[in-house]
């Protein structure tokens, strides 16, 4: 128990605490994407942050260039939107309906990619861009923070450029207010539809960098995803809401949510507490801060209306105080 406590075990595992957050960081831009930009619930995510993977794994076994494979599944990731959004808007499938549908096929359709539940990309036969054992010990331009920072920043400054650009305008205006964007003669069906794919094309890419940092891809490691990545979504807004408020520090702050959510994580397995609780761990935390806009919401102007009371029972104390002295004064006089 000494061991699970000793606080440099924890900073030892804090860089790739890190560095899964910032990769789950990328993943999660593309959920704020579909949840905050389009406001549109997609459950796709849990499926294409396993065909990222898978489609990357596939092309560096048949060597094919790491930058091809991860543009290829990238690529995947935007058919699998597609198919999202294709059955939402034009089949008239409700979106949360159409993003299980589109998970549930991409199950088989991620087996046959693979051939088999699970590949091997060990960071020793393949050359890749993050993996585990570059989160140390390595020049820093070789380091996963540092490379995974970069592909952040760029992927933010990309998205920055193209949500002010006419089309990203016209697309977050469907998400603010559908009804006013058709009466401007938005098509707003044709936006939802290149949202959901600009979105699960990041969480597949994402999905590339994560199968090369543990070293395989798994058919079922995107089961939760969506869970984490709405952790990511409401810790950064619940934290840096109130000084982050340009469209490109929104997007920072998801990433930062992300390694915040991790680096919590971190210290709880610290702590010793059973790996078999991790997922109700995980569960908890991310209902805590789900809720804590509710009670942002519902509670800080009940205790504002309180203490608004006090004060003035107070004044009203001091006041009564006053006029008794002035009255005592007067018939002592």
């Amino acid at each position: 128990m000494e061991e699970n406590v000793d606080f440099t075990v924890l900073l030892n595992a804090m860089p790739g605490a890190i560095s899964q957050g910032l990769i789950w960081g990328i993943m999660a831009i593309g959920v704020f994407l579909t949840y905050k930009v389009l406001d549109v619930a997609d459950l796709t995510v849990d499926g294409s942050m396993c065909t990222g993977a898978a489609v990357c794994a596939m092309m560096l076994m048949n060597g094919y260039n790491i930058w091809v494979a991860m543009l290829v599944a990238f690529i995947a990731g935007i058919l699998a939107g597609f198919v999202t959004g294709i059955l939402h808007v034009v089949m008239g499938i409700p979106a949360i309906l159409a993003g299980i549908l589109t998970q549930i096929a991409l199950y088989s359709v991620n087996l046959k990619i693979m051939g088999q539940a699970n590949r091997v990309i060990s960071s020793s036969k393949y050359d890749v861009l993050v993996a585990i054992k570059y989160t140390s010990g390595v020049d820093f331009y070789k380091n996963t923070i540092f490379i995974v920072s970069c592909m952040t920043v760029v992927l933010i400054a990309i998205l920055y450029w193209f949500f002010g650009t006419e089309l990203g305008c016209s697309m977050r205006a469907t998400g603010s207010n559908p009804n006013m964007s058709r009466a401007q003669g938005i098509n707003t069906k044709l936006n939802i539809v290149i949202g959901l794919m600009i979105s699960n094309g990041i969480v597949a890419f994402a999905s590339a960098l994560y199968g090369q940092y543990q070293g395989f891809s798994d058919i079922n490691m995107g089961r939760g995803a969506i869970v984490i990545g709405l952790a990511a979504v409401i810790i950064g807004n619940v934290i840096f809401s109130r000084i982050f408020r340009n469209f490109a520090l929104q997007l920072l702050s998801v990433s930062l949510g992300a390694v915040i959510y991790f680096m919590v994580l971190q210290i709880i397995l610290w702590f010793g507490i059973d790996t078999d609780l991790l997922k109700l761990l995980q569960a908890l935390i991310v209902a805590i801060f789900l809720a804590f806009p509710y009670w942002k919401r519902m509670y800080v102007p009940m205790l504002k209306s309180i203490n608004k009371r006090r004060d003035i029972r107070r004044q009203n104390k001091a006041v009564l105080a006053a006029r008794t002295v002035s009255k005592d004064y007067r018939e002592v006089k």
